[in-house]
This record gives C-alpha cells, sequence and structure tokens, in this order.
C-alpha cells in the first residue's frame, strides 16, 4: 500500500469544506474496517488451501510412480501409518475433493465480503469525497 502526503492545495481544500461525520458515517466505517480484516484472513486462509492442494496433488503424482505393493507412510494425525497404495490414493482423492469444497466456500465467502466493501466504499467515497481513504 502507497501512501502519501496531500499537497497544500489538497490540505486546503480538505480543510475548507469539512464534513460532520455522523454516527451512521462512523458505524460504515468501522463496517469496512471489519471487512476488511475479514477479507485479510480469508485470503490468508485461502492460501494455505491452495498450497495443501498443490502438495496433495504433487503427492498424486509422486504415488503414480510407486509399486501397488508397496505400503506407503499415510499421515493421520499426528502419526503415519502404513497403508496399501489404492487405499492410500483414495484417500488423497476424497482429501482432494474436500480441499476443493473448502476453497470454493472461502471464495464465496470472499466474494461477499468485496461486495460488501465495494458498496460501502461507494456510499462513503459519495459522503465524503478525497477527505477519506478507502484504498486497501
Amino acid at each position: 500500500m502507497q501512501r502519501r502526503m496531500l499537497s497544500k492545495e489538497d490540505e486546503a481544500a480538505a480543510g475548507s469544506d469539512e464534513i460532520e461525520v455522523r454516527r451512521e458515517d462512523q458505524d460504515k466505517i468501522n463496517k469496512f474496517s471489519r471487512l476488511h480484516q475479514r477479507e485479510i484472513g480469508l485470503e490468508d486462509e485461502l492460501k494455505v488451501k491452495h498450497k495443501e492442494k498443490e502438495d496433495l496433488d504433487d503427492i498424486s503424482t509422486e504415488l503414480e510412480l510407486a509399486d501397488e505393493d508397496d505400503k506407503i507412510p499415510y499421515r493421520i494425525g499426528d502419526s503415519f501409518i502404513s497403508l496399501p497404495l489404492p487405499e492410500v490414493q483414495e484417500m488423497l482423492s476424497a482429501n482432494t475433493t474436500k480441499i476443493e469444497e473448502e476453497v470454493s466456500v472461502l471464495e464465496g465467502k470472499l466474494a461477499t465480503v468485496r461486495e460488501e466493501m465495494s458498496e460501502l466504499k461507494v456510499e462513503l467515497y459519495a459522503r465524503f469525497g478525497r477527505s477519506i481513504n478507502l484504498e486497501t
């Protein structure tokens, strides 16, 4: 995020037509701030899920080279259990599907949050103009 100082003209213009901040305006500003924090959290969670899916895809690719008779160590919780290759591939497939569903849910939530933020931006910029900065 890049910040800039106001020029003397901008500062004078902003100071000359001060707008009173009403209670509902402050509520909208606070809601925008909460939504922005939620957006950051959802983006971080989404990155983690994408990384997990990528890791599972890599593991699936590696398992294609394994011998059918091999026992593959599979992590369940904090321990590893040796399982036959077909069973491990089935579990990986189920986990990949689960993560894809979680990603789509997170993307939906993120889209909703961004939509709400856009609506609030429009309302707040209409009220305050250049005297408020909502760029995230």
